[in-house]
């Protein structure tokens, strides 16, 4: 078995941008803001930031429509989709919420939120209501943080079924569902 040391020695320099994709998969999430003007986003820089309190980050780069939404709305929603919804968590991160309305596209079922103003994903076996906290700025993207103030689990919920995204791939743990 090759040591630590002799293994470091045999790396090679790699742009970061492609180096990044190194990276383990990355959960992936339709993220709802709004409540009058509902838009699900796809988002797949979704990270915990804390546990006490609970805090949730989302990425989101300037150029999107939901960017805008939330920089004007108090509140948000995580909803964790499992893998029979990779058809609609791809339309989600392909078309505009300016252009279209992804609920109905997609027959995705709003629920109102129990301790916030935007809904969740009925379709989605988990799900985080955010109250929106702080948000900055990090190279390409904005990160907007939310405490979670409510979240929601299926029963019998199994995080292998959870859709994981990288790289142009979904994926559960173990099994490619669908290239992009």
């Amino acid at each position: 078995m090759a040591s630590t040391t002799e293994s470091m020695s045999s790396k090679s320099e790699m742009n970061p941008v492609r180096a990044i994709r190194t990276f383990p998969s990355f959960p992936i999430a339709l993220v709802v803001v709004g409540k009058e003007e509902k838009n699900v986003i796809t988002v797949s820089l979704v990270h915990t930031f804390s546990f006490h309190p609970p805090l949730l980050g989302i990425g989101i780069s300037p150029c999107r429509y939901s960017h805008e939404l939330l920089h004007r709305s108090p509140d948000f929603t995580v909803n964790l989709p499992c893998k029979e919804l990779v058809e609609e968590t791809l339309f989600c991160g392909e078309k505009s919420g300016k252009e279209v309305d992804k609920l109905e596209e997609t027959g995705l079922t709003a629920v109102p939120g129990t301790r916030v103003g935007t809904p969740t994903l009925k379709e989605c076996p988990v799900s985080f209501e955010c109250r929106k906290v702080q948000n900055f700025d990090t190279g390409d993207h904005t990160w907007f943080i939310g405490e979670i103030i409510a979240a929601h689990v299926a029963d019998g919920y199994d995080r292998e079924r959870a859709l994981i995204y990288w790289a142009g791939e979904f994926r559960t743990i173990g099994e490619l569902i669908r290239g992009r």
